[in-house]
């Protein structure tokens, strides 16, 4: 697992809708090798299989993840 200094933070710096604080908020993040790391919200939908979460975040967050990677 990236430590959170590895991370590339694609949302929330600003260029998005302004919901979000410094650390306190849905966010996606991008690793050195391309995968990514979603902050947001636990859910409960339905339990996660061991070592995994569940997490909701608004999408919103989504297009801005998007939009910053130029897709």
């Amino acid at each position: 697992m990236s430590r959170r200094e590895e991370l590339t933070r694609l949302t929330g710096n600003g260029n998005g809708n302004g919901t979000c604080g410094k650390d306190d908020c849905p966010n996606i993040y991008r690793t050195g090798s391309g995968a990514f790391v979603v902050q947001g919200a636990v859910s409960h939908a339905f339990t996660a299989p061991n070592g995994e979460a569940l997490v909701e975040i608004p999408e919103e967050i989504l297009r801005e993840a998007v939009r910053a990677l130029g897709w």
